[in-house]
């Protein structure tokens, strides 16, 4: 509705030449006020009202078969495949040793996967096929997946301190202890910057470490997520006095603005799906991840949204965790930074300043042609991510 009324008042600043274009744009525009002279004004914008009801048709008609499609991911008490084998408070760690297909298969070397606080950890496990842990158990790897759960009573007053220098850390000592000795850890987006964090504070636990579309120079890319946060911040005190943690809605209202029509194109493609198709399942099962998201306790959420956003604190090397400076050039063990070239979650210009940042000696990237998700869940995921990764682990 929003893109139909700024079309239909942006239309006759068009028709009149007024209308200021990208350079890139500039010759695409010309070519169709060309074609558009041919029209009566009246037709052009009648034309417009027909495209836009009928994206906006079926864009509904895509909502409605997504709500009413069958699917439904079994719940995490409901799976015996993936034993719990660590838990503090509401954060669990689970085992994918024993989804390998071959018995003593997925029993060898720890690998653990850290994932956003924001999200549920099963990006990492959408389903069977699209399943990056079950992935490394196949390739005789022993996964462990950390599920920081939603903020309860114990992590209500929890910053970023408690979650890596408290949580993670620990988890990292114990899964050490478990492994025999120091363990790849694999961080996926702000669990990338979490996982980077407790290598530093602890690196004597890590023996390599993979970053996957991790973010670090907020301003790389220029202003456009740094503005949306300082627009949003003014409300945050104010809002974080009413709730005990940052709602959920205000997060994916955050990513939404990255790419708002996104969002109706998406629903139109699944909408011209079959509902018992392949396409289809995968489609819910990552929308159904993507509606779940975890709330933020209140000094999470002004450690990330403010320091990171607004302040980009760790680009600036002012970014501390339990007093130490999170630097990446004190890494000293090697680390694979994975920077999409589509993504626009975290683009490529922030997650690279983050490989730049790392010590030269140290340091390797891999530049997938994908996008923020489906880097690890796509239908290419396994042969442009996942093997890469496998034997990068492995040299």
């Amino acid at each position: 509705m929003t893109s139909w009324l700024s079309s239909r008042a942006a239309l006759p600043i068009f028709l009149k030449q007024l209308l200021p274009w990208k350079p890139e744009l500039k010759d695409q525009a010309e070519k169709l006020l060309t074609e558009m002279e041919a029209f009566h004004p009246d037709d052009v914008a009648q034309a417009l009202d027909r495209v836009a009801f009928d994206r906006h048709a079926g864009f509904h008609d895509g909502v409605r078969a997504y709500q009413k499609h069958p699917y439904r991911r079994p719940r995490d008490d409901a799976r015996t495949d993936t034993p719990v084998i660590w838990e503090d408070g509401s954060t669990r760690v689970y085992d994918f040793g024993p989804t390998a297909p071959q018995k003593g298969k997925g029993t060898g070397e720890i690998v653990l996967l850290v994932p956003s606080l924001v999200n549920r950890g099963y990006i990492l496990d959408l389903n069977e096929k699209r399943s990056f842990a079950r992935y490394l158990a196949r390739c005789g790897y022993r996964p462990l997946l950390v599920e920081w759960g939603y903020p309860g009573m114990d992590e209500a007053n929890f910053g970023l301190d408690d979650y890596i220098a408290g949580r993670l850390v620990t988890i990292l000592q114990d899964v050490a202890d478990m492994n025999g000795g120091p363990v790849p850890v694999v961080g996926y987006c702000m669990g990338g910057v979490l996982a980077l964090a407790a290598t530093l504070v602890d690196p004597a636990q890590v023996s390599r470490l993979i970053l996957l579309a991790t973010p670090w120079d907020f301003m790389a890319a220029g202003p456009t997520q740094s503005r949306i946060a300082a627009a949003f911040a003014p409300s945050l005190p104010q809002m974080l006095a009413i709730h005990d943690t940052l709602p959920v809605d205000v997060l994916q209202s955050l990513f939404a603005s990255l790419d708002p029509f996104m969002i109706g194109e998406k629903f139109r493609r699944f909408h011209a799906m079959a509902t018992d198709s392949g396409k289809a399942r995968d489609f819910v099962g990552l929308e159904d991840w993507l509606n779940d998201g975890v709330p933020l306790p209140r000094r999470v959420a002004v450690d990330c949204l403010i320091g990171w956003y607004v302040e980009n604190k760790p680009a600036k090397g002012q970014w501390q965790i339990d007093g130490i400076d999170i630097n990446p050039g004190d890494l000293s063990c090697p680390v694979l930074t994975v920077i999409p070239e589509n993504d626009r979650i975290v683009p490529p210009e922030s997650a690279q300043a983050l490989f730049d940042a790392c010590p030269e000696d140290v340091r390797s990237e891999l530049h997938p042609s994908s996008g923020h998700i489906g880097m690890m869940v796509g239908s290419r995921a396994e042969k442009s991510t996942w093997k890469p990764l496998v034997d990068w682990l492995a040299s």
